[in-house]
């Protein structure tokens, strides 16, 4: 059960709300509180006795507002913001829980600069709470990174170098539509002006990034998340084709979009795609959907399905 903040956790918003909304009346200052109009006098007459500046002013557009000049902690969190920062960084990256991860580096400052109450339960946090890492993670450079979302908020198309899986290495002009974190893996969408189609690369085998004078105008409604997910789905080297008897609607929910495009049929329903990995594609995700199924085309997943159901069989022998 959540506890109420604390009076410290309420000053520190309350300084919070004039910074970001001057000219809050008390009312206005009590209901983003959640408390009473009394209350939110006091926390501003507790503001003004640590030395910060709160001006009043009277009339319709009165309220309170910060004194100019008011000189500010860089960093102003409630128990409850530094708490859920810990916490989401170690979800996402694990290694920050070591002092010596750039990321951790960078948490260790922002504990520091912490009020003392705060910092000691954002510090106890992160030395007593352990993360498995996840396996299928990969973080990008973040100068690349940024160098990336630069590119796309100014819509100026970018000469970026890129190493495929395989490990060859090519040079390409493409027009940066958005960046888009995705189970761990940060991605490019871009219309590529080399292959003249859209193309989602994994930022971490981005090299060097260039960025040009040419301008660009992403496609109007773009959902950058959607086109990644459906762009994952296809131009893979095997290709492959499924046949589920069941309803398209049945089946739907428990096919992600990287495996392909779902379309009715006479049989119930066909997924036509591609993957680069047969076996991954028949072992972790053909095998989740709890649906009959025959597999018609890629000769490549027929084989890591036959490869699978024979050692489904084994496992099932009579012992000799």
């Amino acid at each position: 059960m959540p506890t109420d903040p604390s009076p410290t956790a309420r000053v520190l918003r309350a300084l919070e709300i004039l910074r970001t909304r001057p000219g809050a009346t008390a009312d206005e200052l009590a209901a983003c509180l959640g408390v009473t109009e009394r209350a939110a006098r006091r926390y501003v007459a507790i503001l003004r006795e640590a030395g910060i500046p709160v001006e009043s002013t009277r009339g319709p557009y009165g309220g309170y507002r910060l004194g100019r000049g008011t000189r500010l902690p860089p960093v102003v969190f409630s128990e409850p913001e530094a708490l859920g920062l810990v916490m989401a960084v170690l979800d996402s990256r694990p290694a920050a829980a070591e002092a010596d991860d750039l990321v951790g580096s960078a948490l260790g400052k922002v504990i520091r600069a912490l009020p003392e109450s705060i910092g000691r339960q954002a510090a106890a946090l992160r030395e007593h709470a352990s993360a498995v890492p996840d396996r299928h993670s990969a973080r990008p450079d973040p100068p690349t990174t940024s160098a990336l979302v630069t590119a796309a908020a100014a819509r100026r198309r970018v000469r970026i170098t890129y190493r495929s899986e395989s490990g060859n290495e090519w040079e390409a002009e493409v027009d940066p539509w958005a960046v888009v974190v995705r189970h761990g893996r940060w991605y490019l969408l871009c219309h590529s002006h080399r292959a003249d189609a859209i193309r989602t690369y994994r930022i971490d085998r981005v090299g060097a990034v260039q960025q040009t004078a040419h301008e660009f105008e992403p496609p109007d409604g773009l959902d950058p998340v959607a086109a990644v997910e459906e762009n994952l789905g296809t131009g893979w080297e095997f290709p492959t084709r499924v046949v589920f008897h069941a309803p398209l609607a049945e089946v739907a929910p428990w096919i992600r979009p990287p495996m392909g495009r779902l379309e009715p049929s006479e049989d119930g329903c066909v997924l036509i795609g591609s993957t680069r990995n047969a076996a991954m594609y028949a072992q972790e995700w053909l095998a989740s959907v709890p649906f009959a199924f025959r597999v018609d085309g890629g000769e490549e997943l027929r084989a890591a399905v036959a490869t699978l159901a024979a050692r489904f069989s084994a496992a099932l022998a009579d012992r000799p």
